[in-house]
């Protein structure tokens, strides 16, 4: 490979915060490369989206449509959290097979163990490795604004130690979850992000540079509970929430998207649960089965009976939150994802050969991997 292959996902970067916070080194990127506002798949949540990075493919063909679900032979909720469920080849194992190096920093140690398979040295901030600690310093908490700082300097330590051919990079949405863009807050933590890659490249002026994020962020003001909406009508089903992972200060498991398993004896009643769930406030389409292994674009295999996702404002979870998020009296608001509506993402290129190459996804990014660096 002609030069290090640099990729950079920020979790949760919808491209609002670039338009309303300055960030001179990520636009400087822009301006000798390229930016274009891309899609993210869907739904629109981090382990998806990632791995559709890495692999360059849909989820259909990945097979990771959440990160979080129930297998339909044994009723079994998992978390999908290991490299185990990925059916594609990943571009740390493309790089393995071909002897190339490759590094992978996250922030989130869940994206260590599901995408570290073939990779040279993985990194994560919740399981620092001792080298870096010692080259980079004590990680920051994993809900703080300096973590993903911390998880771009300890990539460019591990560079500085064994060059690699490819690296990968990974942050949380912690911040974004906590501050909308106009907060000054939101600049202080862009200001991070964009110290840090300025640090990186300054360090490793000849690399090839992506930015792209796994999926945008919206302000969310109303809350259904989908297996109450149903239960209410006579049909029994379980609503599975695909948001869900382990942090759960970021977004309490609620996003705009779920998956519906019908019970037992209740596939009878889909066609009519399908139509009340159309009929609810707040939700914006209602997916079958084979639909949206289709139009979505998810492996049908690991998919709800209905696909269920919300309009702009409105987040799926259980009838037990209601209290807390009305507690005010005027409604509470929560910034969260999952739905169509936070799959606007940006991706900046810089120094590749970018000519003739369709970035319109944010999977692109992972396409050009494969198609024009490990070929």
């Amino acid at each position: 490979m002609p030069r290090t292959t640099v990729i950079i996902t920020v979790d949760g970067l919808d491209p609002e915060y670039l338009q309303a916070c300055e960030a001179p080194n990520l636009m400087a990127l822009a301006r000798h490369g390229f930016y274009t506002v891309g899609k993210s798949m869907m739904p629109s949540v981090t382990n998806v989206n990632n791995v559709s990075i890495v692999t360059g493919r849909y989820p259909s063909e990945h097979g990771i449509s959440s990160n979080y679900r129930m297998e339909r032979e044994t009723g079994e909720d998992i978390y999908m959290e290991s490299g185990k469920y990925i059916l594609s080849e990943t571009m740390f194992q493309r790089a393995e097979r071909l002897g190339a190096r490759s590094i992978l920093s996250t922030s989130k140690d869940k994206l260590r163990t599901l995408l570290s398979d073939g990779a040279s040295t993985a990194i994560s901030s919740e399981q620092p490795l001792d080298w870096v600690v010692d080259g980079v310093g004590e990680p920051p908490p994993i809900y703080s604004m300096d973590v993903n700082g911390w998880t771009i300097r300890a990539a460019a330590h591990a560079m500085k130690r064994e060059p690699a051919d490819l690296v990968y990079i990974s942050t949380t949405d912690f911040a974004m979850h906590t501050y909308a863009p106009e907060e000054p807050e939101s600049q202080r933590h862009i200001t991070i992000l964009d110290d840090a890659i300025g640090e990186l490249v300054d360090a490793n002026p000849d690399v090839t540079l992506f930015l792209t994020a796994d999926h945008g962020m919206s302000s969310k003001t109303a809350m259904i509970d989908l297996s109450d909406v149903l239960a209410r009508r006579g049909i029994g089903a379980e609503a599975v929430p695909i948001i869900k992972d382990r942090y759960v200060v970021h977004h309490n498991n609620l996003g705009g998207c779920m998956f519906i398993y019908m019970r037992a004896g209740q596939y009878g009643s889909m066609d009519r649960a399908a139509r009340i769930l159309e009929e609810t406030p707040g939700v914006e389409r209602v997916y079958a089965r084979e639909e949206a292994a289709s139009d979505l674009r998810l492996n049908y295999d690991r998919i709800g009976d209905l696909v269920v996702t919300g309009d702009a404002e409105t987040v799926f979870g259980p009838k037990e939150l209601e209290g807390s998020w009305n507690d005010t009296g005027a409604g509470h608001s929560l910034r969260s994802h999952a739905s169509a509506h936070e799959r606007d993402i940006p991706i900046i290129g810089f120094n590749g050969d970018l000519s003739e190459f369709d970035f319109q996804e944010n999977r692109d990014v992972g396409r050009y991997v494969f198609e024009r660096t490990l070929s």
